[in-house]
């Protein structure tokens, strides 16, 4: 299965997780790949007025992951722009995580991830996970090998899907 995962990180924390994930999907005998989405830097704050200078297509790939740093209880305002500006693709099997400097998802990364689900089910897309990864935790490491885990295992049943489906 070909999996795009699509991330917005300023920091590299998020774009960090990516990279285990890619590396986990692949062990898995997908083929993922990693584009980032980046906004001109115009400062902007509100969603609908970002412009963003990279933005993935998403047409390419199977299934997608959306990574994303929390941001007052939401996500990066520039991985929220490039979700609405997104045309619909009904029944594209999507996950989504969210990383946060907080120690506890409820401090932020629940409701982001809770956001970041909206605005892709409002596309059309079928979103089968989600996690969030708290960077201050000390127990951050496993977080992120919990998160490749269990989003390589939703990918591998949709790939034997279509493998039995041949």
């Amino acid at each position: 299965m070909k999996i795009g995962i699509i991330v917005h990180s300023k920091t590299g924390n998020t774009y960090s997780v990516a990279e285990k994930l890619m590396k986990t999907l692949a062990a898995k005998g997908h083929i993922a790949s990693i584009e980032q989405v980046e906004a001109c830097d115009n400062g902007q704050m509100d969603a609908i007025k970002v412009q963003l200078k990279s933005k993935p297509d998403i047409n390419p790939y199977d299934a997608l992951i959306f990574g994303a740093p929390v941001h007052g209880f939401s996500p990066s305002v520039v991985m929220e722009a490039y979700l609405t500006q997104l045309m619909a693709i009904p029944d594209k099997k999507a996950a989504c995580y969210v990383t946060e400097f907080f120690p506890l998802p409820q401090m932020g990364g629940n409701q982001a991830i809770e956001r970041m689900k909206e605005i892709c089910s409002s596309k059309g897309f079928d979103v089968i996970g989600t996690g969030v990864v708290n960077w201050s935790n000390i127990h951050r490491k496993g977080m992120i090998d919990n998160l490749a885990e269990k989003f390589s295992g939703l990918f591998m049943s949709l790939s034997e899907c279509k493998e039995g489906n041949k």
